[in-house]
């Protein structure tokens, strides 16, 4: 009997190596400076070594944060730090940028330039950038199984 429960467990015993990050701007309710994360759902990253982001960007009083996986920004963002390990650092200053387009638009910050200070912040160890490299399992149906294995003893 105690080799049923055990291979029951192990049935529902998920392997995952995906990291859940939280995917939100300031602009939202409950995404700024006092972070809320009861309001806030947490997402699978796509890719299986993807870190957590958080970009602050400061003008004159005014602070935007984003909160993403890194491969996310890379499709939208020029300005990701080369070193991605844990810890914020100053976003890359690309010089390409904007170079061919004559636009005397300014509104459309073509240069990016419109925000005074970018931080990048990196985590893939803490809390809600917790990368679950080991196994996973269902709580219910762990009590569940250890309550069977105490019974049937």
């Amino acid at each position: 009997m105690t080799q049923s429960v055990l291979i029951l467990i192990c049935a529902f015993v998920v392997p995952s190596s995906a990291i859940w990050c939280y995917q939100c701007v300031s602009t939202q309710p409950g995404c700024g400076t006092p972070f809320n994360w009861l309001w806030h759902w947490t997402k699978v990253c796509p890719e299986n070594d993807d870190v957590c982001v958080k970009i602050i960007e400061k003008r004159a009083g005014e602070t935007v944060i984003t909160r993403d996986c890194l491969s996310s920004m890379r499709a939208v963002r020029t300005d990701i730090p080369a070193d991605h390990y844990e810890g914020c650092r100053p976003a890359a200053v690309d010089l390409k940028l904007g170079n061919y387009v004559n636009n005397s638009i300014k509104e459309l910050d073509i240069y990016r330039k419109y925000y005074d200070n970018t931080t990048w912040c990196f985590c893939f160890l803490d809390h809600r950038c917790n990368g679950s490299k080991g196994l996973t399992y269902s709580t219910p149906l762990f009590v569940f199984s250890l309550l069977l294995t105490m019974f049937y003893s």
